[in-house]
């Protein structure tokens, strides 16, 4: 009856115990002896029963068959020490001992009270009323181990339960430092590299050309820069935060004017098929793709000439083109691959004859 229930259980089963027993009127003082035993055995079983459930059952078990072989004696109400023993043996330590002790407590009581109606010669009505109140305790008893198990089971359900959604946190905290790194590398990476780029320019001009005039221009195009690069950040917390983001087109057709002005390299810009509206998620990840990759263009092919094409159709598809070799796998590819992946699109990079050509898929739908 204890099991789980705590220790408000055991006090409520320890006074029924007291109570009944404190009713007996044995005639022999070793009766009284045994059923004072009996009682003391009972108590430190139910004390016991959490931390020394082997030392709790072998009490258990010789209360309640000691007890059986009592049950005839006239008065000694030791009835009860047997059914308490029986009700509390099923529901201990669970995990360990199964229905074993069930067995040996049921078989052991069984003929306990067999002996003792024969020995205090009480009749067959007696023993099998016996028999119908331990049957109805065993019954009793292992519907509340049944309910002790489904409580056990609920708490490690629930542990793995919290477990299960720490790992899920924390998957989910690595996944967004992961797309947090490719915001900083797609936003970062382009308006920096060419900030850094016009900065070296307007250097060169002061220290060797003493061009104040020239620098000053770079000066002023690498304000803009830092203007336009704020607008690139604002734009990617926007799609984090599913707020509006530019059309594509428009954002591709300011992108190439950019790239004309910073790097002197012309950017041909093609829009194939009927544009459709595009998840906020989709604009952002190919409009980085072709930041990404004009980028690589300025840096190992400056000067040259930028083919961007845009087609729509079963899937969004852009091309950026640039003529001569550009670069390998880089953090800048590895980022834009990992993006598109994020809404279930596709990037490849190398050479195609003589020029190299980025290539950015995403299904429209």
């Amino acid at each position: 009856m204890h099991g789980d229930s705590g220790w408000l259980g055991r006090v409520m089963t320890a006074a029924v115990a007291v109570g009944v027993l404190g009713t007996a009127r044995p005639a022999d003082p070793w009766v009284w002896f045994a059923l004072g035993a009996g009682l003391l055995a009972f108590l430190a079983g139910t004390v016991l029963m959490a931390v020394r459930p082997r030392l709790t059952l072998v009490l258990l078990i010789t209360v309640a068959i000691v007890n059986s072989l009592l049950a005839g004696y006239p008065d000694s109400n030791s009835l009860v020490l047997t059914l308490l023993s029986i009700t509390t043996i099923v529901v201990v330590d669970l995990n360990r001992t199964g229905i074993r002790p069930i067995i040996a407590v049921g078989i052991g009581v069984a003929l306990g009270f067999a002996v003792s109606m024969w020995w205090f010669d009480r009749p067959e009505s007696w023993l099998l009323t016996q028999y119908l109140w331990s049957t109805i305790l065993i019954a009793f008893g292992l519907n509340r181990r049944q309910y002790e198990i489904q409580v056990r089971q609920t708490r490690e359900l629930l542990a793995q339960t919290r477990l299960a959604q720490s790992e899920q946190a924390r998957a989910a905290a690595l996944d967004e430092r992961g797309r947090i790194a490719r915001d900083l590398h797609d936003v970062l990476a382009h308006s920096l590299g060419a900030l850094s780029v016009q900065l070296e320019v307007a250097e060169a001009l002061l220290s060797e050309r003493r061009d104040v005039d020239g620098a000053l221009e770079r000066v002023r195009r690498s304000r803009r820069l830092a203007v336009q690069g704020l607008d690139e950040a604002r734009n990617a917390v926007a799609a984090l935060r599913a707020d509006e983001v530019p059309d594509l087109p428009q954002a591709l057709a300011t992108l190439a004017q950019q790239h004309e002005a910073d790097h002197s390299a012309s950017v041909h810009l093609n829009i194939a098929g009927a544009p459709t509206k595009l998840d906020s998620g989709i604009i952002v990840a190919l409009l980085n793709a072709a930041r990404e990759a004009l980028t690589n263009a300025a840096k190992h092919a400056p000067g040259q000439a930028v083919a961007l094409t845009l087609s729509y159709g079963g899937s969004v598809r852009l091309e950026v083109r640039n003529a001569g070799p550009t670069s390998g796998e880089g953090f800048g590819l590895t980022g834009m691959r990992e993006r598109l992946a994020l809404v279930d699109g596709t990037l490849t990079a190398g050479a195609d004859g003589d020029d190299w050509l980025v290539t950015a898929e995403v299904p429209s739908e």
